[in-house]
């Protein structure tokens, strides 16, 4: 038997969005991040990118559970000494929402060039509106 491997030109891409508004934020990640890598077909290639785009909404209103609002801290690291930034949770939603999702989803992703791939088909919006109607997206559920 055969292994199947998808040409480019069969790789059917469709777009999705992820409604975040009161939802957990590593439900929503996993679900887009495993929308994005492909693995809800049964076309799925461990060494191809045969995923769909993600549109995620509503990225203001995600949720966080516990204690993560006051207590999570979002680090980078310019490259030079001292160079380390630390960001909390509450001011990360205040400044930038949609990073918070972005962060989580690509957590998930590998880290590879085919996950930097992947992760360029991710479109992440603090609001309800997106550019991307004339793309016909489907709605996609997180449970």
């Amino acid at each position: 038997m055969k292994t199947l491997v998808p040409s480019e030109r069969e790789i059917v891409r469709q777009w999705h969005v992820v409604d975040a508004a009161d939802q957990v934020l590593g439900r929503v990640a996993s679900k887009a991040a495993m929308v994005l890598m492909g693995k809800h077909k049964p076309t799925y290639t461990t060494f191809l990118d045969t995923g769909d785009h993600v549109i995620v909404i509503n990225a203001a209103k995600v949720r966080l559970t516990g204690r993560k609002e006051s207590q999570k801290v979002y680090r980078r690291h310019s490259g030079y000494p001292g160079g380390l930034t630390e960001v909390g949770a509450t001011k990360m939603r205040a400044e930038r929402p949609s990073k918070m999702v972005e962060h989580a989803i690509a957590g998930m992703l590998p880290k590879t060039k085919l996950g930097k791939q992947m992760y360029r088909k991710l479109k992440v919006y603090a609001g309800d509106k997106h550019p991307h109607q004339a793309q016909k997206p489907v709605a996609l559920a997180v449970s």
